[in-house]
């Protein structure tokens, strides 16, 4: 027996020798490319491509990947854009989901300059292997701009209102869409009289219409929940990140005003004392990026007009959102902190924060899709 083991190991040996002198002697050329094997990740397609010319100076970039990757390894390390010689390297914001990853800049590119954008091969795959080698391609930038893009919001665009810590309202409130809470368990939803549903994975609520979902339901709850977090964290992001059009409006105060579709910016709080008016028509973005806090006045509303949609309405806040008594808000709130509604206030989007929502007899309807 002791004979047949060893006449195998040497018969596999011999094998092993003739497969690797094969595949050593394919390739005698040392200065050739390295081969992709099918678990390396490869780039099946940019935007801009290479050598397009006329890019809008507000536009983004995008690649997107063969494999999921692992996002980590995704970032201004690994994907640059530079101009000049020598390269300089043009600042921005990197985010990835669903095999596709962006970059945005953080100020407009500018016009009629060549750029080389690159992704090293520090960029790997979710199972770790890295990229062949890097992928590097131009652009040309012309003096135009682009129409914004809406923010991604993901899964987190399934709700009307996700927290993380928690959801509490005094009642009678009146919300339309679905509630999300996580890592926090539904004892963190308060006020809203929860009536668990038999299979456990959601809850109702007479003041809902439309279904309760928290950490600690029955599968596959949780991981649903954590999915959206992720997403409403990859949207706030993804805001944060676009190059501001206009910046300091009013310095911090836009009551009155009549605004165009556009990013805009303050370093400071923003305080809407008066109705504002967003004019533009279905397909229109408006961004607003807040450093610290959104206040809205008792009674103070947000308008929309010529076909203005407030799904295409984003409230980027670093600090806390406040409605004050009566106020009216349209579009969707993406705060750090908390939201709050006090009595009677209303808004016609979602409230996606990365802490609390506090709501008083308000009314909270998710938009039209």
């Amino acid at each position: 027996m002791l004979m047949g083991l060893k006449s195998s190991v040497v018969h596999l040996g011999t094998a092993s020798f003739l497969l690797f002198s094969l595949v050593a002697c394919g390739d005698s050329d040392s200065n050739s490319a390295p081969v992709a094997t099918t678990n390396e990740p490869t780039i099946l397609a940019t935007a801009p491509d290479n050598g397009t010319s006329g890019v809008p100076i507000n536009g983004s970039l995008s690649v997107t990947f063969s494999k999921a990757m692992n996002p980590d390894s995704l970032n201004t390390g690994t994907f640059t854009v530079t101009s000049g010689t020598p390269a300089v390297a043009i600042a921005g914001t990197v985010i990835y989901a669903n095999s596709k990853v962006v970059f945005w800049p953080t100020a407009h590119f500018a016009a009629n300059t060549m750029f080389t954008a690159t992704i090293t091969t520090g960029a790997m795959s979710a199972a770790g292997m890295a990229m062949a080698a890097k992928h590097a391609w131009t652009f040309t930038t012309g003096t135009t701009t682009t129409a914004g893009l809406p923010v991604n919001l993901g899964t987190a665009g399934t709700y009307v209102i996700l927290a993380k810590s928690g959801i509490s309202t005094v009642p009678a409130s009146a919300v339309t869409g679905n509630l999300g809470l996580s890592p926090a368990a539904a004892s963190f939803i308060t006020g809203f009289s929860l009536i668990a549903d038999a299979t456990n994975v959601f809850a109702t609520s007479p003041q809902v219409t439309g279904k309760i979902y928290a950490a600690d339901y029955a599968v596959p709850t949780s991981a649903n929940l954590t999915t959206a977090v992720g997403d409403m964290q990859l949207a706030f992001t993804d805001a944060a990140g676009r190059a501001p059009d206009v910046i300091e409006l009013g310095a911090g105060n836009i009551g009155g005003m009549t605004l165009a579709p556009k990013v805009y910016k303050w370093g400071t709080s923003l305080l809407i004392p008066a109705d504002v008016t967003l004019n533009g028509s279905a397909t229109d973005v408006w961004i607003f990026q807040i450093a610290q806090n959104l206040t809205m006045s008792s009674a103070a509303k947000v308008l929309l007009t010529g076909g203005a949609l407030p799904k295409n309405v984003f409230w980027q806040v670093a600090g806390s959102v406040d409605l004050d008594t009566t106020a009216h808000c349209e579009g969707i709130v993406l705060t750090y902190t908390s939201a709050t509604l006090r009595t009677g206030a209303s808004i016609n989007g979602r409230l996606l924060a990365q802490t609390a929502v506090t709501i008083d007899g308000s009314t909270v309807v998710e938009p039209a899709p």
